[in-house]
């Protein structure tokens, strides 16, 4: 059974959007087995090594880390009166969002970032992926022979442009991973950056 539901384009395990202020928190699992602890584990090294490919620029192996049906979506944060929490996320399908993306706009960002004339990336920036505080939300079949899971993780990514041009993002993210026939393939990362705002002058890189 896939964890994404065709209706909504949302995990299966979530009732709502991620992340939403007032939202339900998934609980923890249940008590820990050697199973899950092999899974998280196996999952999180996968994430360190996304992160590595992300900050030596290596995106044409990153892609190949991602299903043909990806989703790769950031909705826009708002500041809202307390207790309007529907309304803090823009709506995925029918609201701009910072990063809306299928395999196809991936492979041309992807392109334009190898182009070697992007306008924002030359010289091409330092950035640093930093991934924490990964957590398992569930898995299917079943953790000892899962082959889709969903995801929750932390991420600062800093990036320096030039000689002092600055950025720094964090936030949070919740993904759909499946195991393909050379290890974890992308299926869907929904990106919270935790600003109502850019504060960077641009988002070239990915998150």
């Amino acid at each position: 059974m896939s964890l994404i539901s065709e209706q909504s384009q949302l995990p299966v395990a979530a009732s709502e959007p991620p992340f939403r202020h007032g939202g339900d928190v998934p609980p923890p699992l249940g008590r820990w087995n050697l199973d899950r602890l092999l899974l998280t584990k196996e999952i999180e090294e996968h994430l360190l090594y996304e992160a590595d490919l992300l900050d030596q620029w290596k995106y044409r192996d990153w892609l190949e880390l991602t299903t043909s049906d990806i989703r790769y979506w950031a909705p826009i944060r708002r500041n809202v009166r307390y207790g309007q929490w529907e309304r803090e996320q823009s709506s995925e399908l029918a609201e701009l969002a910072w990063f809306d993306d299928n395999r196809a706009t991936l492979e041309m960002r992807v392109r334009q970032l190898e182009s070697g004339i992007h306008w924002a990336e030359e010289p091409l920036s330092r950035v640093c992926h930093v991934i924490s505080g990964v957590r398992l939300i569930a898995a299917s079949p079943s953790e000892d022979a899962a082959d889709e899971v969903c995801v929750r993780s932390r991420f600062v990514v800093y990036r320096n442009h030039q000689e002092d041009e600055e950025s720094l993002f964090l936030g949070k993210r919740e993904d759909v991973l499946r195991r393909g026939d050379s290890g974890w393939q992308l299926a869907r990362r929904s990106i919270f950056i935790d600003q109502s705002v850019l504060l960077s002058q641009n988002l070239t890189i990915l998150l």
